[in-house]
């Protein structure tokens, strides 16, 4: 098949690019390198497979393609936090210009990579697909959240008015090779200030959860998700194993060594306090588990970093 890949060249996109060219598609890689980095697709370039589309999601575009993964958008609150505006326009005019050139097509499959920030600040826990989440609108991280939340309403919308078939999984937290040293999600922070000798920097008291599930799963996940037959989720995707961030410190400060300690600040507004996926209806309905943990994850986390920071 003839794969697009909106966001292609970022930390997910570029992994899903790859194993969708092993498996012997045809992969388009459409990026405007906004967060995406080129270095992630180099040694994809030389692939007669791969196609590398430079173009913003939130202008119109027009290609012969079988399916869609819109994966376009800044993932991390350094960068959409920098450019509030920018992340929603990305959101909600991606998932249009995706939607529309799947209604132009004839309806291909269009999957949207949506998270699990849409459901905030949890009251329930763990999280299920039938929860509507706990999100400020007003607060800094509603860029993300709230625009996300907005691409699942317009998936949705296309899907009931036109009859798009859509697929819709939300992303619990993913790290692995590839992620930028400056994207400010935790696992590279940590990892990047212990590599560095510096002291690593947890926000709150250290007692905030988050579940962390490693990118080669979650590309197995996406594309479970794309291979199945009459069901547009929203399904969770993501590792229920649950760490506070003081243990995961700990972790890493026990694989990299040296002398980092840890430090606290402020935790930031409106940052969730608990994230773990309930992944029954991947189970059943993808047949789909995570089966990297957190460990050997990290292992592999590391040894990449060392070669980059």
């Amino acid at each position: 098949m003839k794969i697009l890949i909106t966001g292609g060249a970022g930390f997910i996109g570029s992994h899903l690019s790859k194993f969708l060219l092993d498996q012997g598609h045809n992969v388009i890689c459409l990026d405007n390198f906004f967060t995406g980095q080129r270095r992630n697709i180099e040694p994809l370039l030389g692939n007669t497979h791969f196609t590398l589309m430079e173009h913003d999601v939130t202008q119109p575009f027009s290609v012969e393609v079988d399916q869609i993964y819109n994966l376009a958008c800044p993932a991390s609150p350094v960068h959409y936090q920098k450019t509030p505006i920018e992340t929603v326009r990305t959101n909600v005019l991606g998932a249009i210009n995706c939607l529309e050139l799947s209604k132009k097509l004839g309806g291909v499959k269009v999957l949207q990579a949506s998270t699990s920030e849409v459901y905030g600040d949890p009251t329930v826990h763990p999280q299920q697909e039938s929860y509507n989440g706990n999100v400020n609108p007003i607060g800094p991280r509603a860029c993300y959240d709230e625009g996300k939340r907005c691409a699942e309403t317009l998936f949705f919308d296309y899907h009931r008015e036109a009859g798009i078939p859509i697929k819709v999984v939300r992303i619990f937290n993913t790290y692995g090779p590839n992620m930028a040293a400056d994207d400010g999600r935790v696992v590279s922070n940590f990892i990047v200030q212990a590599l560095r000798g510096q002291d690593l920097t947890i926000y709150g008291d250290g007692s905030q959860t988050r579940s962390f599930c490693f990118v080669d799963d979650m590309v197995r996940g996406l594309v479970a998700m794309m291979s199945s037959d009459g069901w547009t989720g929203p399904v969770n995707l993501g590792n229920p194993g649950e760490f506070t961030m003081k243990e995961l410190a700990e972790k890493i400060l026990l694989k990299v060594g040296g002398s980092s300690r840890t430090i606290f600040k402020p935790l930031p507004q409106d940052d969730p306090r608990q994230r773990k996926p309930d992944i029954r209806l991947a189970k059943e309905r993808l047949n789909w588990e995570p089966s990297i943990m957190l460990d050997e994850g990290l292992d592999k986390t590391i040894e990449y970093f060392k070669t980059t920071v």
